[in-house]
Protein backbone atom coordinates (compact mmCIF):
# COMPACT_ATOMS: atom_id res chain seq x y z
CA UNK A 1 0.00 0.00 0.00
CA UNK A 2 1.15 3.51 -0.74
CA UNK A 3 1.30 6.10 2.01
CA UNK A 4 0.09 9.64 1.50
CA UNK A 5 2.90 11.97 0.43
CA UNK A 6 2.27 15.66 0.67
CA UNK A 7 3.55 18.07 -1.98
CA UNK A 8 5.96 20.41 -0.19
CA UNK A 9 4.94 24.01 0.33
CA UNK A 10 6.02 26.10 -2.63
CA UNK A 11 8.54 28.80 -1.80
CA UNK A 12 8.01 32.36 -2.99
CA UNK A 13 10.60 33.68 -5.44
CA UNK A 14 10.22 37.40 -4.78
CA UNK A 15 11.65 37.47 -1.29
CA UNK A 16 14.85 39.03 0.03
CA UNK A 17 18.16 37.94 -1.41
CA UNK A 18 21.76 38.83 -0.61
CA UNK A 19 24.23 38.95 -3.49
CA UNK A 20 27.88 38.60 -2.47
CA UNK A 21 31.13 38.32 -4.36
CA UNK A 22 32.20 34.71 -4.92
CA UNK A 23 35.85 34.55 -3.96
CA UNK A 24 38.19 32.03 -5.56
CA UNK A 25 40.08 30.57 -2.61
CA UNK A 26 39.50 27.41 -0.61
CA UNK A 27 36.36 26.63 1.38
CA UNK A 28 37.18 26.46 5.09
CA UNK A 29 35.55 26.53 8.50
CA UNK A 30 36.33 26.99 12.18
CA UNK A 31 34.37 25.00 14.78
CA UNK A 32 34.36 26.49 18.29
CA UNK A 33 32.80 24.72 21.29
CA UNK A 34 32.98 25.54 25.01
CA UNK A 35 33.93 22.54 27.21
CA UNK A 36 34.62 21.92 30.92
CA UNK A 37 38.31 22.00 31.80
CA UNK A 38 40.33 20.71 34.69
CA UNK A 39 43.38 22.92 34.70
CA UNK A 40 44.33 26.48 33.78
CA UNK A 41 46.45 27.30 30.78
CA UNK A 42 46.58 29.25 27.59
CA UNK A 43 46.70 26.69 24.78
CA UNK A 44 47.37 23.00 24.50
CA UNK A 45 46.76 20.55 21.65
CA UNK A 46 44.77 17.35 22.27
CA UNK A 47 45.75 14.40 20.05
CA UNK A 48 46.71 16.80 17.26
CA UNK A 49 43.11 17.08 16.01
CA UNK A 50 42.12 20.32 17.68
CA UNK A 51 43.48 23.07 19.89
CA UNK A 52 42.09 24.10 23.24
CA UNK A 53 42.49 27.73 24.37
CA UNK A 54 41.17 29.10 27.64
CA UNK A 55 39.42 32.44 27.15
CA UNK A 56 38.06 34.45 30.08
CA UNK A 57 38.09 31.34 32.29
CA UNK A 58 36.32 29.05 29.81
CA UNK A 59 38.06 26.31 27.83
CA UNK A 60 37.15 25.88 24.18
CA UNK A 61 37.84 23.19 21.60
CA UNK A 62 38.74 24.79 18.27
CA UNK A 63 38.85 22.69 15.09
CA UNK A 64 39.80 23.68 11.54
CA UNK A 65 38.36 22.05 8.46
CA UNK A 66 38.49 22.25 4.68
CA UNK A 67 35.53 21.43 2.44
CA UNK A 68 36.07 17.69 2.84
CA UNK A 69 37.97 16.97 6.05
CA UNK A 70 39.29 18.06 9.42
CA UNK A 71 42.71 19.65 8.92
CA UNK A 72 45.66 20.22 11.25
CA UNK A 73 48.93 22.14 10.99
CA UNK A 74 51.59 20.38 8.94
CA UNK A 75 52.85 20.10 5.38
CA UNK A 76 50.65 17.11 4.53
CA UNK A 77 47.71 17.72 6.86
CA UNK A 78 46.89 21.39 6.32
CA UNK A 79 45.10 23.29 3.53
CA UNK A 80 47.13 26.32 2.38
CA UNK A 81 48.11 26.98 6.01
CA UNK A 82 44.57 27.56 7.25
CA UNK A 83 44.81 25.15 10.20
CA UNK A 84 48.19 26.57 11.19
CA UNK A 85 46.72 30.06 11.26
CA UNK A 86 43.68 28.87 13.28
CA UNK A 87 45.83 27.06 15.86
CA UNK A 88 48.21 30.01 16.23
CA UNK A 89 45.33 32.45 16.78
CA UNK A 90 42.71 30.23 18.45
CA UNK A 91 42.12 32.42 21.50
CA UNK A 92 41.61 35.58 19.42
CA UNK A 93 39.26 33.72 17.06
CA UNK A 94 37.17 32.55 20.02
CA UNK A 95 36.87 36.15 21.24
CA UNK A 96 35.97 37.46 17.79
CA UNK A 97 33.70 34.71 16.44
CA UNK A 98 32.26 33.02 19.54
CA UNK A 99 30.87 29.51 19.69
CA UNK A 100 29.57 27.86 16.54
CA UNK A 101 30.59 26.59 13.13
CA UNK A 102 31.98 29.45 11.06
CA UNK A 103 32.17 28.89 7.28
CA UNK A 104 34.14 31.10 4.95
CA UNK A 105 36.70 31.36 2.16
CA UNK A 106 40.46 31.27 2.89
CA UNK A 107 42.02 33.24 0.06
CA UNK A 108 44.83 35.48 -1.07
CA UNK A 109 48.53 35.05 -1.84
CA UNK A 110 49.32 31.58 -3.20
CA UNK A 111 45.72 30.32 -3.28
CA UNK A 112 43.89 29.92 -6.62
CA UNK A 113 43.65 33.41 -8.25
CA UNK A 114 45.74 34.98 -5.54
CA UNK A 115 44.06 38.35 -6.15
CA UNK A 116 47.46 40.10 -6.36
CA UNK A 117 47.52 40.68 -2.59
CA UNK A 118 50.48 40.04 -0.27
CA UNK A 119 48.51 38.44 2.55
CA UNK A 120 45.46 36.28 3.10
CA UNK A 121 41.92 36.68 4.38
CA UNK A 122 39.22 34.53 5.94
CA UNK A 123 35.99 35.88 4.48
CA UNK A 124 32.88 34.65 6.27
CA UNK A 125 29.80 33.63 4.26
CA UNK A 126 26.96 34.62 6.62
CA UNK A 127 27.11 38.37 6.06
CA UNK A 128 24.28 39.21 8.47
CA UNK A 129 25.85 37.24 11.31
CA UNK A 130 29.30 38.76 10.84
CA UNK A 131 28.39 42.27 9.68
CA UNK A 132 30.29 43.95 12.52
CA UNK A 133 33.46 41.86 12.24
CA UNK A 134 36.43 43.50 10.52
CA UNK A 135 39.58 42.38 12.29
CA UNK A 136 43.25 41.65 11.72
CA UNK A 137 44.13 38.30 13.30
CA UNK A 138 47.68 37.01 13.17
CA UNK A 139 49.94 37.25 10.13
CA UNK A 140 50.89 35.55 6.87
CA UNK A 141 54.40 36.34 5.60
CA UNK A 142 54.50 39.33 7.91
CA UNK A 143 51.19 40.74 6.61
CA UNK A 144 48.08 40.82 8.86
CA UNK A 145 45.35 38.31 8.03
CA UNK A 146 41.94 39.95 7.64
CA UNK A 147 38.77 38.38 9.08
CA UNK A 148 35.37 39.71 8.01
CA UNK A 149 32.32 38.98 5.85
CA UNK A 150 32.43 38.52 2.08
CA UNK A 151 31.55 41.75 0.22
CA UNK A 152 27.80 42.37 -0.14
CA UNK A 153 26.96 43.63 -3.63
CA UNK A 154 23.15 43.79 -3.36
CA UNK A 155 20.57 43.20 -0.65
CA UNK A 156 16.85 43.41 -1.33
CA UNK A 157 13.95 41.74 -3.12
CA UNK A 158 14.83 39.09 -5.68
CA UNK A 159 15.65 40.81 -8.95
CA UNK A 160 17.27 39.25 -12.00
CA UNK A 161 18.09 42.76 -13.17
CA UNK A 162 19.96 43.48 -9.95
CA UNK A 163 21.85 40.20 -10.17
CA UNK A 164 22.91 40.88 -13.77
CA UNK A 165 23.87 44.44 -12.86
CA UNK A 166 26.23 43.22 -10.14
CA UNK A 167 27.81 40.69 -12.50
CA UNK A 168 28.39 43.42 -15.07
CA UNK A 169 29.89 45.66 -12.40
CA UNK A 170 32.31 42.92 -11.33
CA UNK A 171 33.24 42.25 -14.95
CA UNK A 172 33.98 45.89 -15.77
CA UNK A 173 35.24 47.29 -12.45
CA UNK A 174 36.85 44.25 -10.85
CA UNK A 175 36.76 42.64 -7.43
CA UNK A 176 35.27 44.31 -4.36
CA UNK A 177 37.19 41.96 -2.08
CA UNK A 178 40.50 42.98 -3.67
CA UNK A 179 40.05 46.37 -5.35
CA UNK A 180 42.06 46.66 -8.56
CA UNK A 181 41.99 42.92 -9.28
CA UNK A 182 40.25 42.62 -12.65
CA UNK A 183 39.58 38.88 -12.83
CA UNK A 184 36.92 38.20 -10.15
CA UNK A 185 35.17 34.83 -10.11
CA UNK A 186 31.50 35.78 -9.89
CA UNK A 187 28.71 36.01 -7.34
CA UNK A 188 26.76 33.98 -4.79
CA UNK A 189 23.05 34.60 -4.24
CA UNK A 190 21.52 33.70 -0.90
CA UNK A 191 17.71 33.37 -1.09
CA UNK A 192 16.03 34.03 2.26
CA UNK A 193 12.92 31.92 1.54
CA UNK A 194 14.67 28.76 0.34
CA UNK A 195 17.74 29.28 2.61
CA UNK A 196 19.87 28.13 -0.31
CA UNK A 197 22.90 29.70 -1.97
CA UNK A 198 23.23 29.84 -5.76
CA UNK A 199 26.29 30.85 -7.78
CA UNK A 200 26.86 32.56 -11.11
CA UNK A 201 30.40 32.78 -12.42
CA UNK A 202 32.03 34.99 -15.01
CA UNK A 203 33.73 32.07 -16.73
CA UNK A 204 32.43 29.96 -19.61
CA UNK A 205 30.25 27.83 -17.34
CA UNK A 206 27.67 30.62 -17.16
CA UNK A 207 28.57 32.62 -20.28
CA UNK A 208 25.57 33.86 -22.21
CA UNK A 209 22.97 33.12 -19.55
CA UNK A 210 23.22 36.33 -17.54
CA UNK A 211 24.72 38.38 -20.40
CA UNK A 212 21.65 37.72 -22.54
CA UNK A 213 19.38 38.87 -19.72
CA UNK A 214 21.34 42.04 -18.95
Amino acid sequence: MHEFTEWPKTKRLFRDIVVTEKIDGTNSAIHITAVPHDEPGEIRVWDGHWTSPVVDGTRYVVTAQSRRRIITPGKTTDNYGFAGWVYDNAADLVRILGEGLHFGEWWGSGIQRGYEVPGRSFSLFNTERYVDIHEHVGEFNGVPVTVGPVPVLYSGTFSETAICHELEALKHFGSKAAPGFMNPEGICVFHSQTRNVYKVTLDNNDAGKWEAAA
